[in-house]
């Protein structure tokens, strides 16, 4: 694992923790949504009306993608040029998937698009951040 970078870059930014912190805080958001959500589905399991398997298996999959995510983020704010890769990579990749889900008809009930909807926003706002200039500066060294 790579040393966080050291220097002041033009934006101001010592370190890859400094350039990360917004996204470390969108991440942790992400994950904690993705958690409830999966609580909310163990305490609703027996209404089908809520919960069927689509459901099930779609917040077992965001839920497990959440902590990769936040993992990633992690490495990455330790200074880790993989895990950075591999933030954007599986930031990007979720919100094309979260879009897919809330565009298909009839799979997932209303509370669910909604829930994935807001999963979308926060990771469309990781992907914002980690591919903007200010932290790409900081892994370009």
């Amino acid at each position: 694992m790579a040393a966080s970078l050291c220097g002041h870059d033009a934006y101001g930014v010592t370190t890859t923790a400094q350039a990360l912190r917004g996204t470390k805080v969108l991440v942790s958001a992400y994950l904690v949504l993705c958690v409830l959500t999966l609580a909310a589905i163990v305490v609703f399991r027996n209404d089908s009306a809520i919960v069927n398997d689509a459901v099930w298996t779609r917040a077992i999959i965001v839920t497990l993608s959440a902590v990769l995510t936040f993992a990633f983020t992690s490495r990455a704010a330790k200074g880790s040029r993989k895990g950075y890769l591999r933030l954007r990579i599986v930031s990007a990749v979720m919100v094309v998937a979260i879009a897919v889900i809330i565009a298909l008809p009839g799979l997932f009930p209303m509370w669910m698009r909604i829930e994935q909807g807001v999963c979308g926003l926060l990771l469309l706002a990781v992907v914002v951040v980690v591919n903007g200039r200010r932290v790409r500066a900081t892994f370009s060294h």
